[in-house]
């Protein structure tokens, strides 16, 4: 009895010890897990940064927050505005007044439409005409002048003038608007005529410009009438001034309606 007595009390104290064991087993486990998480929560708080600087950024939120309530408060009333105005807009289109507003703008659109094209094509057409004006413009210059040069080396008989030519001068910027001068040129010099010519070489210069204008826009203009042509010209002036008509007779003679008519009093 004794034996059994001292092992069952051996046995106690075994069981004590492997409930302590356990316990233990069980302590250091909990102390483990609280350890892990505590590390988990230091990474954390690391990560969030200071909680001072996390609390301002919190009110600043916090404000925003209410801004974007206010906002939408706003919102909210204008959005109930653009309903109620929604809401008369559609009454205000069945009435009476706006019974046919989808027919009367599709009307009024098919009108803009056509006058917008209408302008486009009519911008174009005025690119074009204005080119072409300007092409017969210089075209026309260039003949009166070729016709000019020559009339002028036929009959004036000084060595002070080469030729004498018409300058177009655009004025500013608008288009088809011209200053005419009227230029001598000598060699390599161009000089205006106005101021610097006799009164002869005045007269010559006007009787070959019309003359030229003649030639170029009455080419079926069957009377020329020269009035005291050769006054202030010299005599040989006057002769070469009577050649010039005579060439032009001659180039006129198929013309069966060509008339020169002469009214002067020189006699030579």
């Amino acid at each position: 009895l004794a034996e059994i007595d001292t092992s069952m009390k051996n046995q106690s104290g075994l069981m004590h010890v492997i409930e302590e064991n356990l316990v233990l087993k069980r302590t250091q486990a909990e102390l483990a897990e609280l350890e892990s998480q505590l590390e988990t929560l230091t990474a954390t708080r690391s990560t969030l940064g200071d909680p001072r600087k996390m609390s301002g950024e919190l009110n600043e939120l916090s404000e925003e927050l209410e801004d974007l309530k206010k906002r939408n408060f706003t919102q909210r009333g204008t959005l109930n505005q653009l309903d109620a105005n929604m809401a008369k807009n559609t009454k205000e289109l069945k009435s009476p007044l706006y019974r046919d507003i989808d027919s009367l703008y599709k009307n009024k659109l098919i009108e803009l439409r056509t006058t917008e094209m209408a302008n486009h094509d009519l911008e174009k057409y005025y690119t074009a005409l204005d080119k072409t004006l300007m092409k017969f413009h210089n075209d026309k210059m260039e003949e009166i002048n070729k016709i000019i040069k020559e009339l002028w080396q036929q009959t004036y008989q000084g060595q002070d003038i080469d030729v004498v030519q018409i300058a177009a001068d655009m004025e500013g910027s608008a288009k088809g608007s011209y200053n005419y001068r009227l230029v001598m040129k000598c060699g390599d010099a161009n000089l205006d005529m106005r101021g610097r010519c006799s009164a002869g070489q005045k007269v010559l210069a006007c009787l070959i410009i019309r003359l030229a204008l003649a030639e170029t826009f009455c080419l079926k203009c069957g009377i020329l009438a020269l009035d005291e042509p050769t006054t202030n010209l010299d005599f040989k002036n006057s002769q070469a001034l009577a050649a010039s008509l005579l060439n032009i007779m001659h180039a006129r003679r198929d013309q069966k309606n060509f008339q020169l008519i002469v009214s002067t009093h020189d006699e030579r």
